[in-house]
């Protein structure tokens, strides 16, 4: 069984309008959120044995946050292709992935990780997962999609997603 985990970047701050979009940092609300995810990760038992994270500054801290958070620092590989990913983009990339690795986290930017999530959920998906999925995929999202095959041969309708994660409905613990 294979764990893929999407994560959508931090809220990014757009104060400086001077920054080209590669360049923009976290705002406060982002650097707030980016860890609480990470501590969601740990208290879940949802941890990574790798991690493909896209060069752009907001993604850069926002994973710094995250692993942090973490009890051990996974592999990451920082992948410029992440970067204003479509999906298919996204899952060519995860497809490279060592068949070793049981649980992958891409950190990533938005349209391409929700429409991923939406594209490789499978009809046996939870129902409440997929709703929050199809309303929104706000940032500092999760999604958790678990799937049998391997990472190589990974297909579109074939994984269950079984959680997605926004900050905003995550109680107050842990």
């Amino acid at each position: 069984m294979k764990t893929l985990l999407l994560l959508r970047h931090a809220k990014s701050s757009w104060a400086d309008d001077t920054l080209d979009d590669f360049d923009r940092p976290l705002a406060l609300r982002g650097m707030k959120a980016a860890p609480r995810m990470g501590r969601e990760l740990t208290w879940r038992d949802w941890l990574p044995d790798a991690a493909l994270v896209s060069p752009a500054r907001r993604t850069v801290q926002s994973w710094n946050l995250v692993a942090a958070e973490l009890p051990e620092t996974p592999q990451v590989e920082f992948c410029k292709e992440l970067y204003e990913a479509s999906a298919e983009q996204v899952l060519d990339e995860l497809r490279k992935t060592a068949g070793a690795i049981r649980t992958l986290l891409v950190l990533g930017h938005n349209p391409g990780l929700g429409d991923l999530a939406k594209q490789l959920a499978a009809p046996a998906s939870d129902a409440l997962a997929l709703k929050q999925l199809d309303e929104k995929f706000p940032t500092a999202a999760l999604a958790r999609l678990v799937f049998d095959a391997g990472w190589a041969d990974l297909r579109l309708g074939t994984a269950r997603l079984t959680h997605c994660l926004r900050p905003k409905d995550l109680d107050q613990g842990p």
